[in-house]
Order: C-alpha cells, then sequence, then structure tokens
C-alpha cells in the first residue's frame, strides 16, 4: 500500500504502530517499542482506539478483526514484514541488525508473518479486554500526540 488517504490528524512527520490492544503479542511487541525506541520515533495506536478506527477505514481495512501490524510514515503505509522490518531498521543496535531480513524474499518473510499473525491468539492468549497505558507511558500514543 502506498499514498492512502489518511485521516487529518496524521502528519508527515508521524511514524504510527497499529497494533491489537487484545492480543498479548502485539501488546508485548507495543511494550518492547517503548522500551527499546529510546528516541521516541514512534508513537503507538491500538486499534480499537477511534484513531485506529478512522485509520482502518481511510485504507479500506476491516474494523472488526485486524490480521496484521501496520507502520505508517506520514502518508506510506508498510504491512507485515516490511512493517517489522522498517520499525528494526529504525532501532538502536542490535535491533536494527534485524532488518537485514530483508534478503529474505518478501513472499517467504510475509508468509512466516501469517502464520505467527493467524494463531497469535492461541498461541500467546489474548486480554479480555483492552489494556490501558500507564500515565507515564500515556505520550507514547498517538491519541495523545495529536
Amino acid at each position: 500500500m502506498s499514498q492512502p488517504a489518511l485521516p487529518d490528524f496524521i502528519q508527515p512527520g508521524h511514524k504510527i504502530v497499529m497494533f491489537d490492544a487484545v492480543c498479548k503479542l502485539c501488546t508485548g511487541w507495543s511494550r518492547f517499542l517503548i522500551r527499546h525506541d529510546v528516541l521516541e520515533k514512534f508513537k503507538l495506536c491500538s486499534v480499537q482506539s477511534p484513531q485506529g478506527q478512522a485509520i482502518l477505514k481511510s485504507l479500506g481495512m476491516p474494523t472488526d478483526h485486524f490480521d496484521t501490524m501496520l507502520l505508517i510514515e506520514g502518508h506510506q503505509v508498510y504491512e507485515r514484514s516490511d512493517a517489522l522490518l522498517r520499525i528494526m531498521q529504525q532501532l538502536p543496535f542490535p535491533f536494527s541488525v534485524l532488518a537485514a531480513g530483508r534478503i529474505i524474499p518478501k513472499a517467504w518473510r510475509d508468509w512466516a508473518y501469517d502464520q505467527v499473525a493467524s494463531r497469535r491468539y492461541t498461541l500467546f492468549g489474548q486480554h479480555a479486554q483492552c489494556m490501558a497505558p500507564t500515565l507515564q507511558i500515556r505520550k507514547r500514543f498517538l491519541d495523545h500526540a495529536i
């Protein structure tokens, strides 16, 4: 995907990581980003939030289920393994080295990504409701960046 008509609250400098806040794997990923994105390059946005729902609608994606991670940089949208590798590339060493995974053909990367994504609730579980971030990390979420 590229150059979609995204909601006005997304600014050109935003780097937004969309995640499923009910999924334990996905919330673990968001905690990992909060801990290791020391320069605070990324804003987090749950797909269940009003902002997340607006973004999904603007992209023509389902709003009642979510099977992929998205990275939105300005008006460029990355998904699946491309999103993961692009995020890793922008994290500090040693995580940035993992972006070398781009040498693996995209079809293989996305197949592996889809295998985990489609089984994430079975493998990792899910929360009964979306987890609320602490006051200390609220600024890392999109709804506090606008």
